[in-house]
Order: structure tokens, then sequence, then C-alpha cells
């Protein structure tokens, strides 16, 4: 939900569209730098948290951070700015960052596994104590983007030093795209079966519940309303009905038209009661 006219604002909308948990971004997506949250913004964000419990909630981190990047420039810019956005989220008591593990821009995929992982933990070292943690993201593999592969993420989470503060987001479209078929109720369990060997189902602390505009294996991010797209509502069930995640929260990340966001959230929840 958007945080415009201030970030409590977005519990309002998120109530009124019937939500049941919340993503938001903490300040701006374009921009790299971020003015500092006052005492009373932080004091009335959880104040408004308290009174929507038990709606959890979650950030997003900016588009604009590429930690896997080779230019080190670039890279020391985007730890730092997630830094920020974690700094954010510690003050807010939002628990997770929801981070896409970055795109290797031409130096090759296990270039930008190693980047990522030194990068993990340059950001958990200036973070030390922190409660709030990095959920990364499954990524769809579109360009160089790094992470589309269960394994990798696994080979990420095997060689940070603190395994321990890192979560996982897995998102429905990027995955499809990625090449994992989740239609079918074989294919769901294969998927899930190479997840929890990777990472552990455990470490899952939240779905990204997306349709696909493009089909399976195409690696292309392309979000569409659940059941409009390739994946279909039967693939959206396999996930609803397994008790694994019953007490996750499902975020849409569909297109913003004028109340489809009710209109999906419906979709979603009658699927729960089939």
């Amino acid at each position: 939900m958007s945080i415009s006219g201030g970030l409590e604002i977005a519990f309002d909308r998120a109530e009124s569209a019937g939500c049941e948990a919340l993503q938001i971004f903490t300040k701006s997506t374009g921009m790299w730098k971020a003015r500092p949250l006052t005492e009373e913004e932080v004091r009335s964000f959880r104040a408004r948290a308290a009174a929507a419990r038990p709606m959890p909630v979650l950030a997003h981190a900016a588009y604009l951070i590429n930690i896997a990047s080779p230019n080190k420039a670039l890279r020391e810019k985007s730890i730092q700015a997630l830094f920020i956005e974690l700094e954010r989220c510690e003050a807010l008591a939002i628990p997770g960052l929801v981070l896409h593990t970055g795109a290797h821009m031409g130096a090759g995929e296990e270039a930008g596994i190693k980047n990522l992982i030194a990068s993990l933990d340059a950001l958990h070292a200036r973070a030390r104590g922190f409660r709030s943690g990095i959920l990364l993201e499954t990524s769809a593999g579109q360009g160089s983007s790094v992470g589309w592969r269960f394994g990798d993420l696994g080979r990420v989470l095997e060689a940070v030093k603190e395994p321990e503060r890192l979560g996982f987001c897995v998102d429905t479209c990027h995955i499809f795209a990625a090449g994992y078929d989740i239609r079918t109720r074989w294919g769901y369990r294969a998927a899930m079966e190479e997840l929890d060997g990777a990472v552990g189902l455990e470490r899952v602390r939240c779905i990204h519940a997306n349709d696909s505009k493009k089909d399976l294996g195409s690696r292309v991010d392309r979000h569409e309303h659940i059941g409009k797209g390739y994946i279909g509502l039967e693939g959206f069930k396999h996930f609803i009905d397994d008790r694994r995640f019953k007490r996750l929260p499902y975020l849409l990340e569909t297109p913003k038209e004028d109340r489809m966001d009710e209109v999906n959230l419906a979709v979603l929840k009658k699927l729960g009661k089939n």
C-alpha cells in the first residue's frame, strides 16, 4: 500500500481494501537518500500498527538497490541505502525487509552470487543487534538477475556468516517465470521439496501472491491479477492449501487498477474456503 500522506495512512488503505496483511515502502522507491524519520512519525506508525493487530506488516526495499553489482561503488552505495532502510524498519518495529537478490550486470552469475554474499555480510556487520532482518525474494531470472534457482539461494544461506538473520520471500510469479511449474499438484510438490532442501521452508516468511503475464520459464517478471495469468487459480490453491504456509502473510503485488486489490483478495479468500 502507498504511504502517501504519512506512513500510518497505509493501514487505513489496507483496512479499506479488506487486507489482513500489509507491505509498504518506508521511503520513496526512486531515490537513494531518505529524510530521517521524526519521533512523531515513528510514534504514529507504531501506535497505528498496534491498533491494527494482528495484521502483520513487512517492508520492501527500493528497486534501485543492487548488492550483487560488480561495480564496487554502486555496491557500496546499495549496501548503505539498504542499511538505511533496515534502520527505518528497526525504528518502526517492522520485522522483515523484502529485498531483490540483485543482478550481476554481465559479470556472470557466480560473481553476482559472490557479491551478494559479501554484501549481506557487510550489511549484517553494520546492523549488529537489529531485530529487523532481510527477506531475500525469489527471482524470475530476468536480465542478469541472480537467485532464480532455489539452489543458488541455498548457496547464499550456507555461505553468509550469520544465516540465522536471513529469511526468504516466495513470489509466485517469479518462481513460475523461473521455471517452477506450480500449476499442477506434482509440480508444486517438486518445487516445494527443492525449496525446502535449499533453504528450509521454515525460513519462508511471506508469499507474494501474483499471477504471471508470461508463460512458464519465460524468465520475465510481469505480474497479473490472480487467476488471469498463466499460473491460474489451481496454482494459488496449492499454496493456500499447504498447511506449512497457513500462518504466513500473503501479499498482493498485482497491477494497481481501480479496486482490483479487493477483487484479488476475494478470489484468494474464496480459494481458501473451497
